[in-house]
């Protein structure tokens, strides 16, 4: 096999794997096909839009097959017919045969949003912020028939700092992804990978996000709720009633302080935001975004001053629930 690149069929959807593709077009490699998930509809006129892995393909002249699914004879032969050396998985959303995973001479690789086994599935850039985790990374394993579960190839770590969203750790990971897959390639190359099984007692299920884990239940603490507001960032949101307008709360931090006043009130605001008792200790709102407006930045919280009123307070909607 030639040092100089490998024949590399790609799989991804989001932006985040059309970096990696990128990264794949700017390496010595070869990538001799690319699958994405079909068209969906997007935007206010629901019109068919490519998906950006898919549109980056085909800037670069490259052929995209858009398959409901890999299980029929006639989609596994057409992939068999790229005689790939290896098939690079990045957030594609269609599970892979165990035939399409025998297909390539060196297999199916995934790049994975974690540090494995800590947080497998769908959504483990948000789990990992939402359950207050100190590191995150990126995991380059060996693709098998379970979800998530193949030997580790190559893993790489960051921190995940105080102020880090969802949005900006995804930007982070994103990164070092590119990085690690082009090391892992490399590493597969020259035979220096050791896998590693993982230890699936470590294992965690980072299941998919739904709207209603956005609903702030002021009784819990303000470093849980703060979690919740960077987990949520930039979907599905953390939000709150006042007075029967739905409020969603895009940035907080945590407070140390003791107060008398019942969870959810409202008990100070100035040019740092705004700040609400919680279960224990304060939430300060630094970004928050009223029914059809703007997301209001820290100094323009100022400006509720005729909206909301020192004393009053927050819905608990998941006390509702």
């Amino acid at each position: 096999m030639s040092q100089k690149g490998l024949r590399v069929i790609f799989a991804g959807t989001p932006d985040f794997a059309a970096q990696h593709l990128q990264a794949l077009l700017d390496s010595p490699h070869q990538v001799v096909g690319v699958y994405s998930q079909p068209d969906r509809p997007s935007g206010r006129g629901r019109k068919l839009t490519a998906s950006p892995v898919k549109a980056l393909a085909l800037e670069h002249g490259i052929e995209v097959q858009q398959p409901l699914s890999l299980k029929g004879t006639e989609a596994q032969l057409l992939l068999a017919a790229y005689k790939a050396d290896i098939m690079v998985v990045v957030a594609y959303g269609l599970l892979l045969p165990q035939t399409v995973l025998n297909t390539p001479s060196l297999g199916c690789i995934n790049v994975h949003g974690s540090l494995l086994p800590r947080w497998r599935g769908a959504a483990p850039i948000q789990r990992s912020i939402l359950a207050g985790d100190a590191l995150s990374g990126i995991t380059v394993m060996q693709m098998e028939a379970g979800l998530d579960t193949g030997a580790m190839l190559l893993k790489a770590t960051t921190p995940i700092n105080e102020t880090d969203t969802s949005a900006s750790l995804y930007d982070t990971l994103a990164v070092l992804g590119c990085r690690s897959l082009i090391a892992a390639l490399a590493g597969l190359q020259n035979g220096s990978l050791a896998p590693q099984i993982q230890d699936d007692a470590k294992a965690n299920y980072a299941s998919k996000l739904t709207k209603t884990e956005g609903a702030i239940d002021w009784h819990q603490s303000a470093q849980q709720i703060s979690l919740q507001v960077r987990g949520l960032n930039p979907w599905p949101v953390a939000y709150s009633d006042w007075k029967e307008q739905r409020l969603r709360i895009w940035m907080a931090h945590p407070i140390e302080a003791s107060s008398s006043q019942p969870a959810g009130t409202l008990v100070a605001m100035d040019k740092t935001g705004i700040e609400v008792a919680c279960g224990s200790g304060h939430l300060k709102i630094t970004q928050l975004q009223w029914p059809g407006g703007k997301a209001l930045s820290q100094s323009e919280l100022m400006n509720l001053k005729q909206k909301m009123t020192l004393g009053d307070r927050f819905t608990d909607l998941a006390v509702e629930k």
